[in-house]
């Protein structure tokens, strides 16, 4: 072959240059191509999503109003005498906001009515006409985020970053993932044949449900509200969604949000419902015939009395009943301690520990143990309580009110009862008097050591702004403890990525886990839920969309154009005219399906020849 000198003498217009100099125009004019081909490729690719894509259509919402501004009361509670409705107020200072009548009977069954009727038209649209509405949905939570933020502080008394992180997030993500891998999920599925059957075509179908429901807690009382609503919506369902009594004042608003986009789409609002009842009448959704599913979020004694009514109609429950999530500090952790600090200060008091996948025990080794006790306790020591809304200028607020001062009993028995048993109480402990807002619900940020797995407040969820620290001698034993108590909803691991580690992520008895980080599993769409009395079945993910449907199976010709269909052999047609041959041939079809090995596959084909 010859070098690149004598091509250059045989070509006249390459005469005269050196071999560098045509390597580098060969490379330039290749590089120069490979850019042409990538502008040309991305520029088709910009105009069909152009073409293709959904428009987001603006609007608007009025803002809930307060029935009484200013109207503080002195012992608030969701019950007031002398009505049946539903007393609305402000956790963080008891401020009134107005009342909201509770749903009826009659007045479910007109939800679930207007849902079914809205879904018959609503199951035949596209899925870029749903991808639209989520896409509406989300520019409006976007544009509108600190309205929304003071809104679900104002009803459950959270902070306002603490609305960002726990309201906002989810629900965007939610969308985003929704809209951009929703049709994925949910496209008709191929699925594998075998020999004999080799003539048909398997496909997997996910069709809508009909009308589901969802019961949620108050604790987000946007993303739990919206939340199920998006995946209801997209998967071609109605949806009616029982919202928390407590949070009952901004429901109508959040679900406005939803409706609203499906209006200016073009499509029916009565979609989407929304009905806040008295527990009593709870049961008349749960069991209602017109509903085809139900999801569940909430505590276990509930969920209990939920199952038993869904089962009066067969209809199927997925259940999400709150954690004991333990974070593992490993021995290796010791050098990550002050970044991890700040994950487990977030994963513990964020919406004052009403989170049920927050962190309810920090379970560390030993090297590390002692470091962090010593480290959390200043932290903890300074946090500042209060409500954000109504914040003196320049006041810092880091935790917000409790949902109630229901739980302020047992949670001070809870601490009072592991010191006694020998734990060391080193901040709080106790419900906090607030010097400004005297008839806001606040705990006092509370830091419990030396824990052990027998006392009960490692064992029962405390859904409070405690931070329980336990310690443990090796990964095997932290494990064991993380497991010890009936919960398996969340948890995370702290450490290098090695042996210790591996077996931690294998043996903690859980339905999620993150890995040097807190809750993270959920801010990707990961399936959501638990083992144990952390409930069943999940929600979010591919799995949580296709839990809304119908999963049917298909199974057709794939050569019926040619005539190739089933035929029943005449050995084993009715009447059959001889059982014996006709056995011997069914055990022939079965050797040449399932035989193992070659030579038990021929011996089917004889077989068969000689019962033919």
């Amino acid at each position: 072959m010859a070098d690149a000198d004598t091509l250059i003498q045989k070509e006249g217009f390459l005469l005269g240059w050196k071999e560098d100099e045509v390597v580098r125009l060969l490379w330039g004019a290749a590089l120069f191509a490979t850019f042409i081909v990538i502008v040309v490729i991305y520029s088709a690719v910009s105009i069909l999503e152009w073409l293709y894509k959904e428009p987001v259509i603006k609007y608007t919402i009025a803002l809930p109003t307060q029935a009484e501004p200013g109207k503080i009361l002195e012992k608030p509670s969701i019950k007031a005498s002398g009505t049946t409705a539903i007393q609305c107020y402000a956790p963080a200072t008891g401020e009134f906001l107005g009342f909201v009548n509770p749903s009826t009977p009659e007045g479910i069954d007109r939800a679930v009515e207007k849902a079914q009727i809205a879904q018959k038209k609503w199951a035949e649209t596209s899925f870029s006409k749903r991808r639209q509405v989520l896409k509406c949905i989300q520019a409006f939570v976007m544009e509108n985020q600190e309205d929304i933020c003071r809104i679900a502080c104002l009803d459950s008394g959270k902070t306002m970053i603490d609305a960002n992180l726990g309201e906002i997030l989810p629900t965007v993500e939610k969308l985003r993932w929704t809209i951009l891998h929703g049709e994925k999920a949910l496209k008709p599925e191929r699925r594998p044949t075998n020999l004999l059957m080799c003539y048909k075509k398997n496909t997997v179908l996910y069709e809508p449900l009909g009308v589901v429901a969802a019961l949620v807690s108050w604790n987000y009382p946007l993303h739990n509200l919206i939340g199920p609503m998006i995946s209801a919506i997209f998967s071609g369902n109605g949806i009616v969604v029982k919202a928390s009594e407590n949070t009952a004042w901004s429901a109508s608003y959040f679900t406005t949000i939803v409706k609203g986009a499906l209006h200016v789409c073009g499509h029916d609002s009565n979609l989407v419902q929304t009905v806040v009842t008295w527990p009593q009448t709870a049961n008349h959704l749960t069991s209602h015939p017109g509903i085809s599913h139900v999801t569940f979020i909430g505590s276990r004694p509930v969920a209990k009395l939920v199952a038993a009514s869904a089962a009066k109609a067969l209809t199927p429950v997925v259940a999400e009943l709150g954690g004991k999530d333990a974070a593992i500090l490993l021995d290796s952790a010791v050098k990550d301690l002050p970044r991890i600090i700040e994950i487990l200060l977030r994963g513990t008091f964020q919406s004052a520990g009403q989170n049920c996948i927050g962190i309810e025990r920090i379970i560390a080794c030993p090297k590390i143990y002692d470091k962090l006790v010593l480290a959390l306790e200043p932290r903890i020591q300074a946090l500042r309580v209060g409500s954000i809304l109504d914040a003196a200028e320049g006041e810092q607020i880091d935790v917000g009110s409790t949902i109630s001062d229901i739980s302020f009993d047992r949670l001070e028995k809870l601490v009072e009862d592991a010191v006694r048993d020998g734990a060391r109480l080193l901040v709080g402990g106790k419900r906090l008097r607030h010097p400004v807002h005297r008839y806001g619900h606040y705990f006092q940020p509370t830091l419990l050591v030396d824990v052990t797995r027998e006392m009960a407040i490692a064992n029962e969820e405390c859904f409070g702004p405690i931070c329980v620290v336990m310690r443990a001698k090796d990964p095997e034993d932290a494990c064991g403890i993380a497991n010890a108590p009936n919960f398996g909803l969340g948890g995370s691991v702290y450490g290098d990525y090695n042996y210790a580690m591996d077996a931690v992520i294998k043996h903690m008895r859980t339905g999620m886990i993150a890995v040097n980080d807190f809750a993270c599993y959920y801010a990707v769409q990961l399936p959501f839920g638990g083992v144990g009395g952390s409930g069943y079945g999940r929600f979010a993910g591919e799995e949580g969309l296709r839990g809304l449907c119908n999963i049917k199976s298909l199974c057709e010709d794939r050569f019926g154009w040619l005539g190739v269909k089933t035929a029943i052999p005449p050995q084993f047609r009715y009447p059959i005219p001889d059982t014996g041959r006709g056995y011997q041939f069914v055990r022939a079809i079965l050797e040449i399906g399932y035989g193992i090995g070659l030579k038990e596959r021929l011996g089917g084909l004889k077989r068969m020849w000689k019962n033919s």
